[in-house]
C-alpha cells in the first residue's frame, strides 16, 4: 500500500529534489512577473466591475464618474509601488511587511501585518477563484449554476501545480498570463482607435436604465454621494492587492535578487495602471452598465429585462470592441477567467514563504517551515488551499459578497509597512553622514511619509465604508489569526524554558539510582520472548514480567506455561476484577515509583508490525491505550518491542526475522 501511495505521490508532484538544488528554483524576472504581479494584474477583471457597481447605486449618470474614480486608484497604486521598490531594496530577505513593521515599530505590530497578510492571502485565492469561475460560467453556458464546484477543483488543481515547486508552477503559468496581457492590450488599443476614429459601438447593456437604489435616489449630491464615491474608490483599491507579495518573494528572484524584484515590481504598476484605467474609460464611451441584480436594477421601455444575463465589464468590452470578429470575445473571457484563476498563484507563492517565517519565529507550528520533497513549503501550500475552499463554500463562490471581506488586510499592512520605513529611514539619517547619501535617504522618507498618508486615508475609507457590508468578519479573523499566533509563541517560549539546562546541571548528567524493567505479556510467545530478551540485554537492577488476570483460566494457563520454562525472571499477575488492563498496570507502576522515587522505571511493550492498514485495527489496541497513559506518568519510560508478522515481507522487500528457540541447553535459561 505505501509503495503505490509513494508512487501515485511522485506521479503527480515529480521526484524529490535535493536540497543543494534549490539555486536552480530561484526565477528570472520574465517568470517572476506572472508568479507573484498575476494577482495585481488579475485585479483589473474585477476592480472596475466593482466600481461601476457601486457608483450604479445613484443610477446611470454617476457612472461617469468612474474614470476619475480610478485616476485616484491608479495615484494610490504609483505611490505604493514606488515605495515598495524601496522596501526590497532595504529588507531583501522575505519578511516583507511583516519584517519592517517587527524591526521598525514593534513585534506585536509586526504580528499585526502578519495576521492581516495571512487573511489577505486566504481572500486573494477565494476572490480570484471566485472571480475565474464566473468567467468560465460566462464563456460556456453549460456551466452556469456549477461555480461553487468549479472553484473548488480549481483550488485544488492549484494546489497540486504548486506542490511540483515555484518554478515548475512559474512555467506553467506564464504563458497564460502574457495572453491575458495580450488580450487586454488588444482590447484597449483596438478600443481607442475606433474612439478616435468615430466606430466605437455601443455595449449591450447601454439600452438598459439604471434603477437607483432608494438611499441614492437624488445621484451623488450630498453627503450620501460622496459617501458612495468614497465606497466605490475602496472597491477599487482592490487593484493594489498583491503588490507586497513581490517583497515577500524576494528570496526567490535570481540574483541580483533586490533589483530584480524593484524592476518586477515597476512592470507591474504600470502594466496594471494602463489597464485599468483603458479599461474605465472604454467603458465610459461604450456605455456599459453593471448592477448587483439585473432583475431589479434594472429597465428596458419600463419593464425589466427578461432572460438577460449579466457578464463582467472586460467581457462587455470585448463584446463591443470586437462585434465584427466575435471569436476575439471568446478568447478574451477565457485568458480573462484564467488569469484570475492563475491570480491566486501569488497567494500560493505569498502565504507559505510568510508561514514559513512565522514559524521560524515561533508563531506558527513549526511544520509550516520545513520544505517538501520539491523545495517548495508545501504544509503552507496546504493549509493555503484547505482555509481558502471554507471560505468558498461558506460564501457559495459570489464574488461581490466576498470582496467586501477584501483589501482590509493588505492596507492594513501597506499603512504599517509605510509607518514602519518611515521610522527606518529617520533612524538611519542618524548614522549617515555622507551628503549625498543623507539627500537619497530624505527623499526615500518623504515618499515613505506620502505613502504612510495615503494608504492610511485608504484604510480609513475602507474601514468607514466596508465595515457593515462584510469588512467585520475580515477583522474578527485577523483578531483570531494574531491570537492564535500569539498563544502559539507562548506555548513555545513556555516548552522551551521548561527544556533549558539549570544553572547547577548536575541533576540533568545524574544517572538515577537503580533501572526497574517491567515486560507486560500476555502470552508466553515468540514476541514475549523477543520483549524479555531485550529487557535483560539492557541488564537493568530488576527485571520481572508482569500480566493482567483478566480472565482466571487463561491466566493459570499462562503461569503454568511460564513456569514449566524455567525462565530466570519472576512473573507477577495483578489482580483484575473489573476486566480491566490499563488501570492495574498503572496501579502497580506507581507503587513501584512511590517505593523507590529514584529508580527509573522501563516498560516494555511487545507490539506487532502488520502489513496492512487493516491488520492495525485487529492488534495493538491495548499497548496504544496503555502507551498513552503510562506517558504522563513520570519517571517511567515506555519501550515498544516491535515483531514483525510475516505480511510486512511484502512491504519492506525481506522475510520477516522471526525468533528462534535457543538449542544449546545452557542458554535455555537466557531468552
Amino acid at each position: 500500500m505505501s509503495d503505490i501511495m509513494d508512487a501515485a505521490k511522485r506521479l503527480v508532484l515529480g521526484r524529490p529534489v535535493r536540497s543543494d538544488g534549490l539555486g536552480h528554483t530561484l526565477l528570472p524576472k520574465r517568470i517572476a512577473l506572472p508568479v507573484f504581479a498575476s494577482d495585481a494584474l488579475s485585479s483589473v477583471a474585477y476592480a472596475p466591475d466593482e466600481i461601476l457597481l457601486t457608483l450604479a447605486l445613484a443610477g446611470f449618470t454617476a457612472t461617469t464618474m468612474s474614470p476619475w474614480v480610478g485616476v485616484a486608484v491608479v495615484l494610490v497604486l504609483l505611490v505604493v509601488v514606488a515605495s515598495y521598490r524601496q522596501n526590497v531594496h532595504a529588507y531583501p530577505s522575505g519578511g516583507g511587511d511583516y519584517e519592517i513593521a517587527t524591526e521598525n515599530i514593534s513585534p506585536r505590530a509586526g504580528l499585526t501585518v502578519a495576521s492581516a497578510l495571512l487573511v489577505d492571502y486566504v481572500l486573494t485565492v477565494a476572490v480570484s477563484i471566485s472571480s475565474g469561475a464566473q468567467y468560465a460560467a460566462t464563456a460556456i453556458p453549460a456551466l452556469r449554476g456549477h461555480e461553487l464546484s468549479i472553484a473548488v477543483g480549481l483550488i485544488v488543481l492549484l494546489t497540486i501545480a504548486n506542490l511540483r515547486g515555484v518554478k515548475e508552477s512559474g512555467k506553467m503559468f506564464a504563458i497564460p498570463v502574457y495572453l491575458f496581457m495580450a488580450a487586454v492590450g488588444a482590447t484597449a488599443v483596438a478600443g481607442f482607435v475606433q474612439y478616435v476614429t468615430g466606430n466605437l459601438g455601443r455595449a449591450e447593456s447601454a439600452s438598459f436604465d439604471v434603477v437607483p437604489s432608494s438611499a441614492f435616489d437624488q445621484g451623488l449630491v450630498g453627503l450620501a454621494g460622496a459617501f458612495l464615491i468614497a465606497r466605490a474608490f475602496a472597491s477599487g483599491c482592490a487593484a493594489l492587492t498583491g503588490v507586497e507579495a513581490i517583497s515577500n518573494g524576494v528570496p526567490a528572484f535570481k540574483k541580483p535578487k533586490s533589483r530584480n524584484a524593484a524592476t518586477t515590481l515597476a512592470l507591474l504598476g504600470l502594466t496594471s495602471m494602463f489597464m485599468i484605467m483603458s479599461i474605465l474609460l472604454l467603458a465610459s464611451a461604450t456605455g456599459v452598465v453593471y448592477v448587483e441584480d439585473p432583475a431589479t436594477d434594472l429597465l428596458i421601455d419600463g419593464h425589466a429585462p427578461v432572460g438577460y444575463v449579466q457578464v463582467p465589464v472586460l467581457s462587455q468590452l470585448a463584446h463591443t470592441v470586437f462585434a465584427s470578429f466575435p471569436p476575439m470575445f471568446y478568447v478574451v473571457s477565457a485568458v480573462t477567467g484564467l488569469i484570475l484563476v492563475l491570480a491566486a498563484n501569488t497567494a500560493f507563492n505569498g502565504f507559505p514563504v510568510l508561514g514559513s517565517i512565522l514559524a521560524r519565529d515561533g508563531y506558527l507550528p513549526r511544520q509550516l517551515h520545513k520544505r517538501g520533497d520539491r523545495l517548495a513549503f508545501s504544509n503552507g501550500i496546504v493549509s493555503l488551499a484547505f482555509a481558502a475552499i471554507v471560505l468558498v463554500v461558506l460564501f457559495d463562490a459570489q464574488v461581490t459578497r466576498l470582496i467586501q471581506l477584501y483589501i482590509v488586510g493588505v492596507f492594513v499592512s501597506f499603512t504599517l509597512s509605510q509607518l514602519g520605513m518611515v521610522r527606518h529611514w529617520t533612524v538611519a539619517l542618524r548614522l549617515a553622514y555622507d551628503p549625498a547619501q543623507r539627500a537619497r535617504m530624505k527623499r526615500s522618507r518623504i515618499l515613505n511619509v506620502v505613502g504612510l498618508g495615503m494608504t492610511g486615508t485608504v484604510l480609513v475609507v475602507v474601514l468607514a465604508t466596508k465595515f457593515t457590508h462584510g469588512a467585520w468578519i475580515a477583522l474578527l479573523a485577523m483578531a483570531g489569526v494574531f491570537v492564535v499566533m500569539r498563544g502559539i509563541r507562548k506555548h513555545y517560549d513556555q516548552v522551551a524554558e521548561e527544556l533549558e539546562l539549570d544553572e547547577d546541571v548536575a541533576a540533568e548528567r545524574a544517572l538515577p539510582s537503580r533501572v526497574h524493567a517491567i515486560v507486560l505479556i500476555s502470552k508466553v510467545h515468540k514476541p514475549a520472548m523477543r520483549a524479555l530478551s531485550y529487557a535483560r540485554a539492557t541488564r537493568p537492577s530488576v527485571l520481572e514480567a508482569v500480566t493482567v488476570a483478566v480472565d482466571a483460566d487463561e491466566t493459570a494457563r499462562l503461569v503454568e506455561h511460564w513456569e514449566s520454562l524455567d525462565l530466570p525472571m519472576p512473573l507477577r499477575v495483578l489482580d483484575s476484577p473489573f476486566r480491566e488492563i490499563t488501570r492495574p498496570v498503572l496501579s502497580y507502576v506507581r507503587s513501584v515509583r512511590r517505593e523507590s522515587p529514584r529508580d527509573l522505571v522501563v516498560v516494555y511493550l511487545p507490539e506487532y508490525v502488520v502489513g496492512h492498514w487493516w491488520e492495525q485495527l485487529l492488534h495493538n489496541q491495548s499497548a496504544l491505550r496503555l502507551k498513552g497513559r503510562l506517558l504522563f506518568t513520570p519517571g517511567v519510560v515506555v519501550a515498544s518491542v516491535p515483531w514483525r508478522l510475516a505480511s510486512t515481507a511484502s512491504t519492506a522487500g525481506t522475510e520477516p526475522v522471526l525468533y528462534q528457540r535457543p538449542t544449546d541447553p545452557d542458554d535455555t535459561k537466557a531468552p
